[in-house]
């Protein structure tokens, strides 16, 4: 599988694209959690959305505020049990 070049551009911290996405873990309008062909990116800020994705072509377009942004080599670990089961475990 050939491997998808990874771009990302920012515009005054507040519109974004990213190229190279292989998926979308999580988001929210305070993070957003992407699955890159260089690794994990994680995106923090507010009022944070995914405007556009395509899978296919390995894009997407963020909104919002713009705080940081996390490079890791690691996906994230799978949380079992519903949240209350944690909460209360």
């Amino acid at each position: 599988m050939e491997e998808k070049p990874h771009r990302l551009e920012l515009s005054r911290r507040k519109n974004g694209t990213v190229t190279g996405v292989l998926d979308v873990i999580a988001f929210d309008e305070h993070e957003i959690l992407l699955k890159t062909s260089q690794g994990m990116l994680t995106v923090k800020g507010s009022e944070l959305h995914v405007s556009r994705l395509d899978l296919d072509a390995g894009e997407a377009d963020l909104e919002g505020r713009v705080d940081a942004l996390l490079y890791s080599g690691k996906e994230p670990k799978k949380k079992k049990g519903s949240a209350l089961a944690r909460l209360f475990g």
